[in-house]
């Protein structure tokens, strides 16, 4: 018995080694996301976006640090905060150095606050969590933090641009707010409330949220908005959500602009379909109708060829990997932490194919970067959901909130 404990720690510590090499030729990403459940349709085509960036803008090019490749691997956090704890600490097992994660404020909170105490107790083994989506503005405010960079505007440099368009529309007198109960949803909520009271007299006639994930039909929620005599609706909903709304909404017969943070692709711009033509305000960076670039058009047709599912919704991952590649390039190293975030903080990218510039903001670690508002419609080159519908742009906000306060107290190391 004793022979036989032996010879099996014998060949454990054998693979080790040989997984411990293997790795070491290797910079591992950690993506955890929904690839189950209501949201996997969310997590699915982030976690595409992901491994085509990694492979076509890195690994295509010679990798990093004179040969090493990148990988994405993927690990299913169900949509669930304790899950992606322990996802992330599979992940910390295996010796992965980088965690990304979007979806979901809730759980970019409990990551943030895993990572930041995981770093404090083990210095020699250090990571880093890339937010490529999740934009409660607490997490580059007060739960700021050195390990955490936000590759996403914050709800609140959204809604800043948000309502510089909808100031602009005079018809709009009454808004309903509706969004998600969580940490993203309130701030969402908050973040109309103050925008719009600073920058126009519209009244808010309905201002509630709704369970995460839990409603299948918005039918009673679409009844309230009409009842209300809402002009516009602000949302932050996404995922199955927003695609419930979004059938709730056509249904009831609302044709009223819908102002929104994630109301495109991932079966959304689908739902719509015509009923969407001018009613559907989408924000974000990055948004393609027109092209940025020959270069984005080359990109997006080769994702297509890979990827026929999917769509291009979530272009700072693009952002993301070549910064990312591009500070560990310049701390000449994948393992040493410090120097990578020291690296990532403060970067200005000049972006070839989203043809923009991107600042990871030192004092906060929030990317500062162009805000597009675009309208849904028919009349686009790239579209979403396979469906003839895109988003096309109507409204730029060159480096949007730039300037903008916040209340971070970055410790580092």
């Amino acid at each position: 018995m004793k022979i036989f404990k032996k010879l099996t720690a014998m060949v454990m510590a054998a693979g080790v080694f040989i997984s411990s090499s293997a790795f070491a030729d290797t910079v591992k990403i950690a993506f955890i996301d929904p690839l189950s459940g209501p949201f996997a349709t969310q997590g699915s085509n982030g976690l595409a976006e992901w491994k085509y960036a990694v492979e076509t803008l890195v690994n295509e090019n010679g990798g990093v640090l004179g040969g090493k490749k990148m990988e994405v691997v993927a690990l299913d956090n169900k949509m669930d905060g304790k899950e992606s704890l322990v996802q992330v600490q599979v992940a910390i097992d295996q010796g992965i150095r980088f965690i990304a994660q979007g979806n979901s404020s809730g759980i970019a909170n409990a990551i943030t606050d895993m990572v930041k105490k995981h770093n404090k107790r083990n210095p020699d083994k250090r990571v880093i969590f890339l937010n490529y989506s999740a934009v409660d503005p607490a997490l580059t405010n007060d739960k700021c933090n050195f390990w955490h960079f936000r590759f996403d505007a914050n709800a609140d440099i959204k809604m800043d641009a948000i309502t510089d368009v909808i100031a602009q529309v005079p018809s709009i007198k009454k808004m309903y707010l509706i969004g998600q109960d969580y940490s993203f949803g309130k701030a969402v909520a908050a973040a109309a409330e103050k925008y719009l009271a600073e920058k126009t007299s519209i009244e808010i006639v309905g201002n509630e949220l709704h369970p995460i994930g839990k409603v299948k039909d918005f039918t009673p929620y679409a009844r309230k908005i009409l009842a209300s005599g809402a002009d516009a609706v602000i949302t932050g909903n996404w995922g199955a959500d927003m695609v419930n709304l979004g059938k709730s909404l056509k249904e009831s017969g609302f044709d009223k602009p819908v102002y929104c943070y994630y109301c495109a692709a991932v079966g959304i711009t689908g739902t719509f379909g015509a009923a969407g033509n001018g009613m559907l305000h989408l924000v974000g960076e990055g948004l393609h109708n027109p092209s940025p670039s020959a270069a984005f058009t080359e990109y997006h047709k080769g994702f297509k060829a890979k990827y026929p599912k999917w769509d291009l919704s979530q272009p700072r991952i693009i952002n993301a990997t070549q910064m990312l590649a591009k500070a560990i390039e310049e701390a000449g190293s994948a393992t040493d932490m410090v120097a990578v975030a020291n690296a990532l903080e403060g970067m200005e990218f000049d972006s070839k194919i989203l043809n923009t510039k991107v600042i990871m903001r030192a004092k906060d670690h929030q990317a500062i970067q162009n805000m597009h508002v675009a309208i849904h419609t028919d009349d686009v080159d790239i579209d979403y959901d396979n469906s003839g519908y895109g988003m096309k742009i109507f409204k730029t906000v060159e480096m949007a909130s730039m300037d903008s306060p916040t209340t971070c107290k970055m410790k580092r190391p």
